[in-house]
């Protein structure tokens, strides 16, 4: 159903263009032999909108991989440098959430560790919706914050790093076979929100799949039996993307951005101070808007990546791409 949906929606999104293409050029033409400029201007303004909705489905075009229209699982986890990139990360799992809720995507805590001061530890979500991991495994690497420091009484300007993972929530379809031995279940008391209740139980679960040295936590749920359920749900979706990254000889670009979180192996730098600039290191996209954003603003980011993936060019020059 989910395979039908998505192709009905881009056979109809195509059908749709094509109709509006044909619409106004017939209204250009109308409007050029009547000397009615106001006609033109308006037919020219909807081709210009379909001519970015054309791109913008071009690239969706791209996301055919065989997880890419999957829900995703998304990972936050702070470099050194304790309260400011416990801050940062914090500040990146909000922006990840708010364009989660700007594509209308679910959203699900399964992971929420505090930092000891401010931010967070880790975190882990959930997020549901058509393409969810195709558009957010762009976002896999290390991002680097420079700022001044809310934190710092003299008001230094700090560099901060924090690294995303992302791995997407396979479906019944896929099979994914774990020897149970191979793996170590520890049980624990949960340390994320709850109230009472999970301070007194041990409802939180960690796996560790010892040949591969992969470990999720599950604490989302008060539930210890849901938790184990989503904790090896997880376990299957880490180890079935590995094979994927094995498979698409994608290792360059991922070990690069998977390695240490710090200097030198960056995707994207935000700048506070001393300027307001975003930059993405692997296409060159810049948006002079930092807070925009941080507030979920992604999608320029996004399908420059894809763009860089499939054509070795920017999403802006993709209509010029064989």
């Amino acid at each position: 159903m989910r395979e039908r949906t998505s192709l009905e929606d881009s056979m109809s999104g195509v059908e749709r263009i094509e109709r509006e293409l044909k619409d106004n050029l017939e209204l250009i033409e109308l409007g050029e032999m009547e000397g009615d400029a106001d006609v033109v201007a308006e037919a020219e303004k909807a081709l210009r909108a379909l001519k970015a909705e054309a791109a913008r489905r071009q690239l969706e075009s791209l996301l055919a991989g065989e997880a890419d229209g999957f829900d995703t699982f998304l990972e936050v986890h702070p470099g050194a440098g304790g309260t400011e990139s416990q801050d940062w990360a914090e500040m990146l799992l909000r922006m990840y959430t708010r364009w989660s809720e700007r594509r209308g995507f679910k959203i699900e805590v399964v992971d929420h560790q505090n930092g000891e001061q401010a931010g967070i530890k880790s975190a882990t979500l959930q997020i549901k919706g058509h393409n969810a991991y195709g558009w957010l495994k762009t976002e896999a690497g290390v991002h680097r914050l420079v700022r001044i420091s809310p934190f710092d009484s003299n008001a230094r300007r700090q560099t901060s790093f924090a690294s995303i993972d992302v791995y997407p929530v396979i479906d019944d379809s896929i099979k994914i076979e774990i020897n149970e031995s191979d793996v170590r279940v520890d049980t624990m008391r949960s340390g994320g929100a709850g109230g009472q209740h999970v301070n007194k139980t041990e409802s939180a679960v960690r796996l560790v799949h010892n040949p591969t040295g992969i470990m999720v936590v599950s604490q989302g749920d008060r539930s210890q039996h849901k938790n184990r359920a989503t904790a090896w749900e997880m376990l299957r979706a880490k180890l079935y993307e590995a094979e994927l990254k094995r498979r698409e000889a994608e290792a360059a670009a991922d070990q690069a951005a998977k390695t240490d979180i710090g200097w030198g192996h960056q995707i994207r730098s935000y700048v506070l101070q001393p300027y307001q600039l975003v930059k993405d290191l692997r296409t060159g996209y810049t948006s002079t808007s930092p807070q925009d954003t941080l507030d979920g603003d992604l999608d320029g980011f996004m399908e420059a990546t894809l763009a860089l993936r499939a054509y070795g060019t920017k999403a802006g020059e993709i209509d010029d791409a064989d």
